[in-house]
């Protein structure tokens, strides 16, 4: 049975059918038989996906949905919401992959049927998985409130202290146990009730397929991701390549624990064991949810998920785990200062009011046994505020911090700042002479949305961490790596600041490294004034000004000889975007724009791309390798009919500095372009090539520039960095 509750907007069908919204924007006025909206707004209306993949098919536009975009529109269209359907679909695929044929068993008949049949058969496969309901809040979240009130209908809410899910395990110190009551409260996921699986079952039935074509933990991931995606802002994700450095970094362990699991990124990054235990924990029960299922469909270890405030309400509180990786969140002040003033996880002092990442630091030390380790990404303030520098000295005495690891920028949200990883493990015997790794990565940042180049940073990371942690070269005999890592005695670091910020204590690059690399940039840069000189315009001859019959771009645009569109807000979160920054410096797209019904205006070669803010006069002609980018905001896009406008010739006279003052208007604060109003001559299609050429000419001679001022930049700074470290002789 279909669903026709699954509503899909005018985007979703343009997706299914594989055209632009345009097409639909069409349909919708030439054929009266279109399938009316049933909900969203006047300007984002919204259809049954039932009438839609009907219509489709009757008017021979599509042999087939999609199997993958289907099953997505009915999980996004969800009445109970995208999370609630993305759950239900989790449980059922972890009940293909544990016990296909009682899943063919109880989706045959009717989706009342299987509503009615599958809380038992979920029940039987998450039970041993995530551990039983309390006996007397089956169905119930904690609180007595009813388990579907607020968020997924599989999930349970509420602080979570201590779960059934949790094995038993040695003997624990209960020094360093949180205190706070012991409440039985629910694992993360549950078997949902038959009422609330009957709206999903054309979902269920959906992601069923889906895992035939791909794998039950490949349809997850793929339902996740796309979750995931369409709602960026909502998700502080940690990136694949970061989690499996850090879990590199904890190195081999049977049972690891992740206090903030988000989306469970980080132990899905541990390399899969069967004899594994994995424990997480957040205080978004959703999220608790997804983790717990997307670790029971990636590994055969056993799972134990709960939902909670951590610091507050920690779910496993006697664990002592071998490893724990943690992506906290940061600069939270609502932490539990004033609540957990005498809690015993304070070993190494009572963090400040603003160093909730040194509690996190400390619950990680808490939960692991002697001589495990932790590893966890951390703000870069945290190496060096005073507020923490008591506990920051406390952590290198006990020598219970290892290394400190500085990122390069954009490895990880905040992409702005260089975030570091410190390396923790809980001592098993005091130190000798403890001393500190410091390794700085920056230089492995790139230009551009692609991240840093990780595999250099990997491979320095790590090269570096084993290096110093053998026992061999323990004690000092570390060799030093300029500009990279360092091995510090801790008395040297134990001064009024305990600054540990990687940065302040490296030596400079060897002399060698440096030298060649200015060497390096100078012969580039005289390559490139060398080309600069070539492409210098030749002498201008003095002529009588033109007197051309003149058009607007309004004008040429009612009569077809080009296409003008606006940038939006919204698009596919995974196109790159054009910003109008991008417009002026000349480089390459480094915009996103959030997931929205809004289509994404995508560039083509040949279209010129016009800022309309700031009253600059600069036009770009879209070249092979900017092609496909998404228009970013406050950019008007020109796309020209190669038959009757030359391209360079149009964009050469829209930068014209009178032509944009008559087709500017003034705020107070702003200036705005009216690329409408732009006007350019009446020229055959020969005369436009001659000026074409010659603006191509000149556009080539501004990209030459350009890139003779940032070798220039380079240089300067890699002169005054080489003269005043000493790498460099005056001389």
């Amino acid at each position: 049975m279909q669903d026709n509750a699954t509503e899909v907007t005018a985007a979703g069908i343009a997706r299914l059918a594989g055209v632009g919204r345009a097409a639909v924007s069409n349909w919708r006025r030439r054929h009266a038989d279109f399938p009316k909206p049933v909900g969203g707004t006047e300007t984002s209306p919204s259809f049954a996906l039932a009438e839609v993949e009907a219509w489709l098919r009757d008017q021979g536009k599509l042999a087939e949905v999609p199997l993958r975009e289907r099953v997505w529109q009915q999980l996004a269209g969800h009445p109970e919401g995208p999370v609630t359907a993305l759950t239900h679909a989790g449980c059922v695929l972890l009940l293909i992959h544990a016990r296909p044929t009682v899943w063919l068993e109880v989706s045959a008949g009717s989706d009342e049927r299987l509503a009615a049949m599958l809380p038992q058969a979920l029940d039987e496969v998450l039970t041993p998985r995530f551990g039983a309901m309390p006996a007397a809040g089956k169905g119930r979240a904690a609180g007595g409130v009813p388990a579907a009130g607020r968020g997924p209908a599989s999930v349970a809410p509420g602080p979570a202290v201590n779960t059934a899910s949790v094995a038993p395990g040695p003997a624990v110190n209960t020094a360093s146990v949180a205190a706070g009551p012991a409440v039985n409260t629910p694992p993360a996921v549950h078997a949902p009730a038959s009422p609330q699986l009957l709206p999903s079952a054309p979902l269920l039935r959906g992601a069923a397929e889906l895992a035939a074509e791909t794998g039950a933990r490949q349809a997850f991931e793929f339902l996740l991701g796309r979750h995931l995606d369409a709602n960026p802002r909502q998700y502080t994700l940690t990136p694949a390549e970061l989690a499996g450095l850090m879990a590199d970094l904890a190195g081999p362990a049977r049972t690891l624990l992740d206090p903030a699991c988000g989306t469970g990124a980080l132990l899905r990054a541990v390399a899969p064991r069967p004899d594994q235990e994995l424990y997480a924990q957040d205080s978004a029960p959703d999220l608790a949810a997804l983790t717990a299922l997307r670790l029971a469909l990636h590994t055969p270890a056993a799972v134990h998920a709960a939902a909670g405030d951590t610091l507050r309400a920690d779910a496993h509180p006697g664990l002592r785990s071998d490893a724990v990786l943690c992506h906290p969140p940061f600069n939270e002040r609502n932490w539990g200062h004033d609540e957990l003033a005498y809690d015993p996880r304070w070993e190494y002092g009572f963090p400040a009011r603003n160093e909730s990442e040194l509690a996190w630091v400390q619950h990680a030390l808490a939960r692991l046994k002697d001589g495990g380790s932790a590893v966890l990404l951390m703000p870069p303030a945290a190496a060096s505020r005073r507020s923490g520098r008591r506990i920051r000295a406390d952590l290198l005495r006990r020598g219970a911090l290892r290394a400190v690891v500085a990122l390069p920028v954009g490895a990880a949200p905040p992409y702005n700042i260089p975030l570091h990883l410190w390396v923790l493990r809980r001592p098993d015997q005091a130190p000798v002479q403890p001393e500190l790794l410091l390794v700085d990565t920056g230089q492995y940042a790139t230009e551009g949305r692609g991240g840093p180049d990780w595999r250099a940073v990997r491979e320095s990371v790590l090269d570096a961490w084993q290096a110093w942690d053998r026992p061999p070269t323990r004690g000092g005999t570390f060799e030093e790596r300029p500009g990279l890592a360092r091995s510090v005695p801790v008395i040297d670091l134990l001064d009024d600041d305990v600054d540990l910020a990687p940065a302040r204590h490296l030596p400079p690059p060897a002399a060698a490294d440096g030298a060649g690399a200015l060497t390096d940039v100078r012969e580039r840069l005289g390559e490139t004034l060398r080309l600069t000189a070539d492409l210098t315009p030749p002498p201008v001859e003095a002529d009588r000004p033109a007197r051309w019959p003149l058009t607007t771009v309004g004008e040429l645009a009612r009569g077809g000889a080009l296409v003008l569109r606006t940038g939006g807000n919204g698009g596919h979160a995974r196109v790159p975007v054009l910003t109008d920054h991008d417009v002026l410096a000349g480089t390459a797209p480094s915009g996103t724009l959030p997931e929205s019904d809004e289509e994404a205006v995508l560039t083509a070669p040949g279209d010129i791309v016009v800022p309309v803010l700031g009253g600059g006069s600069v036009a770009r002609v879209i070249d092979d390798a900017t092609a496909g980018a998404a228009l970013g905001r406050n950019l008007v896009l020109l796309r020209p009919d190669p038959a009757a406008l030359d391209p360079w010739f149009l964009a050469g006279f829209l930068r014209g500095t009178a032509n944009n003052r008559q087709a500017s208007s003034y705020a107070s604060t702003a200036t705005r372009l009216d690329v409408r109003r732009l006007q350019l001559p009446r020229l055959p299609l020969d005369e436009q090539r001659r000026y074409g050429a010659r603006f191509r000419a000149l556009d080539d001679f501004e990209r030459a520039l350009r890139h003779v001022g940032r070798l220039g930049e380079q240089l300067v700074r890699g002169m005054y960095d080489g003269l005043t470290d000493g790498t460099v002789a005056p001389g």
